[in-house]
Formats: structure tokens, sequence, C-alpha cells
């Protein structure tokens, strides 16, 4: 398992990896350009822009930051190095979670011993992973509070999900899902929703479990909506699509620093948490899946449905005040802005009005390029 680095922090630390399309500035087709990219970006800002399995999109770390403006100004210099480098290359970056018309069979898989075994390992469900997500990071004091955080947030999950909702097409047609995404990764044997666990000696025997029975070659094959970080000693929550802009991911952000803190002081409280039943995650996340911003989820506390305008809004009321400690409130009011225009909504509009798909990622990129 490694070196766990978990740590009392009474202010939650932050961090924020961002996958990022690049596409051809003329055609705005995906492009097989990651190490073009990285041989001109700055060697300070190489250090934080990873290759991924394909090499038609990058991913953007953060250093570790405190609060959400740390974590904005953190991706905007970097944000702003690898536009520049992209912009030399003709090429463009795209904030979405899939790519309207590219298809995944003209991807090429990068260099890299551990994608290779990856791909050998999972065959054509690997191939198929030309999807992009949000994870967001938020630091707590120990491995069993980090298991219990990760239990508690399940709930939670598919109104995130619907926030963030940006993968309506694939292979050039309009799915009819808002996050296609989302079962894409479903594909996979070891991602969608994690099981429960009742503490941190629980979770390394699993994951030991699954390595020595070569079901997963390492941890980072561990793809769950959420998930303990061992490395990092946060919480990892990667049940985004990426969003449309650098605004909606410092909201989400802000968001789901929030819910952490929250639930992280209701356990060292001892606070009674209601519970959830699975399966009320499951059709949650399917509802997010399908209808994006316009579905109805359903409460697991009286088990009716609410909008997630609703929702969104009884949770953002939950966690204001908490939104003053942490220093982001600004942010945090914003996610009411996501659930009138998501980034799949953008997307579906564009397509009604022009019918053209290029057209779709030319227009997304033109609106959502400031930072």
């Amino acid at each position: 398992m490694g070196t766990i680095s978990f740590a009392r922090n009474d202010y939650p630390t932050l961090g924020v990896e961002l996958e990022l399309q690049l596409v051809n500035a003329e055609t705005y087709a995906l492009s097989n350009s990651i190490t073009e990219i990285l041989a001109e970006l700055p060697e300070e800002t190489a250090k934080y822009v990873k290759p991924e399995l394909m090499q038609s999109y990058l991913e953007i770390n953060t250093d570790v930051c405190r609060t959400v403006g740390d974590v904005r100004q953190d991706l905007t210099g970097k944000l702003h190095d690898v536009t520049a480098a992209a912009d030399k290359l003709g090429l463009k970056l795209f904030w979405a979670a899939t790519h309207p018309f590219s298809s995944w069979r003209d991807q090429k898989i990068t260099v890299n011993d551990r994608y290779y075994e990856l791909v050998d390992l999972m065959q054509d469900v690997a191939r198929r992973l030309v999807t992009f997500g949000l994870h967001i990071h938020v630091g707590v004091d120990s491995g069993d509070k980090a298991v219990m955080v990760c239990d508690r947030m399940l709930r939670y999950l598919p109104l995130l999900l619907a926030l963030s909702s940006n993968s309506p097409f694939w292979e050039g047609r309009n799915t009819g899902l808002h996050s296609n995404r989302s079962k894409i990764m479903e594909g996979l044997p070891t991602a969608g929703l994690p099981p429960t666990m009742r503490n941190w000696s629980e979770y390394t025997w699993l994951i030991n479990h699954l390595i020595s029975t070569g079901f997963i070659n390492t941890i980072r094959e561990i793809w769950w909506d959420i998930r303990p970080h061992h490395n990092f000693g946060t919480v990892e929550i990667r049940v985004c699509d990426m969003p449309a802009n650098l605004e909606q991911v410092l909201s989400l952000t802000a968001f789901v620093q929030c819910m952490v803190k929250c639930i992280s002081d209701e356990i060292d409280e001892g606070a009674y948490q209601l519970q959830h039943h699975p399966m009320m995650v499951q059709q949650n996340k399917w509802r997010a899946t399908r209808y994006g911003i316009d579905a109805s989820l359903v409460s697991s506390e009286n088990y009716k449905l609410f909008s997630v305008i609703d929702t969104t809004q009884q949770l953002v009321n939950l966690v204001s005040r908490m939104s003053e400690r942490l220093e982001c409130t600004d942010e945090l009011h914003r996610v009411s802005d996501l659930v009138h225009k998501s980034g799949a909504k953008r997307q579906l509009e564009i397509m009604e009005a022009t019918g053209d798909r290029r057209e779709v990622v030319k227009q997304m990129i033109e609106e959502n390029s400031h930072f």
C-alpha cells in the first residue's frame, strides 16, 4: 500500500486534477499530441502536467492548496502555460468529458509500460476510455476517517455528477445521456460506486487481495467514484465529468471541500448519520447520468423526489457557514449557476442550433477558454 501520509489538519487541504482534451485548432478533432505539448512547456509547469492513457489528452495537477482561491491561482498559471504551448502547435484545449465526434478507435496509447499492461489486461474496455474527468482531493486526518467520509459522501455523488454533466455525445452520436462518460467508466471492473467498507483495515485488505489475485496490477487501477488516496492523505472524489470551464471547477471544488469538512466534523463529534440505501444512490446516479441537471433525485432521508435545483440549494444552505470558515463563500454560491446551464445542456443547445458537431467543439472552446 505504500506510505500513508494522513495528518491532522483542521483546515482541509485541497488538490485538483483536470483532464483536458487536445484538439486540432482547424478540424476540432482529437489530436494525439501530448509529447509535443510536454516538450513546449516551461520546466516548472511540466512537473504538474501528466500524460494519460491516450495521447490526445493531458492531466493538469495543482500543488497542495489551502483554499479554493489558492486552487484558482495555481490552475490559472498552469492553464496559461499549457494554452500557450497548445496555440504554438495549432492545438486547443477542450473542456468536456467526451468528444462529440472523434472515435476512440483513432486514439493512440501513450508509450508507457503501465498503460500497455492495462490495455493487455482490459482490452477494448480500456481502449474505449477516451473520457475526461475532474478529480478533487480533500485532506483528512486518518485512514479510518477517509473510509468513513467516503461512505457518507456516497449519497451526494449523483448530485455532483448531475451538476458537472458534460458528455452527451459519443462516436458522433447524441447518446440521449447527459453523462455518457459515467457509463463508459462503469465498464471497468473497478469503477463506479465503491463497496461499503467499515474501516481502513478492511480497505487495505481488499486492495491487497485484488493485487495478490491478479485482478488489478496496482492500486492505481481502482477507479471508484470516490476513494481514499493513501499517498496524498485525502478523500478523492472522481465522479464528476470534466466541467465546461474553470469557474465551474472552482464551484464544485468549494462544494466538495465544504461537504467533506462538515462530514469530518460530524464524525469527530460522534453525530448520528442517517443511513442511505445503496439502491437509492444507484438509481440517483442513473438519473443524473440520463438527465443531468434536469434529473429528479430521491432523498435518502424521506425517499421523496426533489429537483437538482432544490437539492443543490438545500445543501448549499447546509454548508454555507462552513464556506465562511474555508474562505470559499463566493465560489460555493456559484454552484447555483450550474443548475441552470451545465456543459451537457450547452453542447446540446449548440448542436440543435447548428447541426454541426464541430461547431459544438468550436463554440464551447470560444465560450469557455477564459481564465
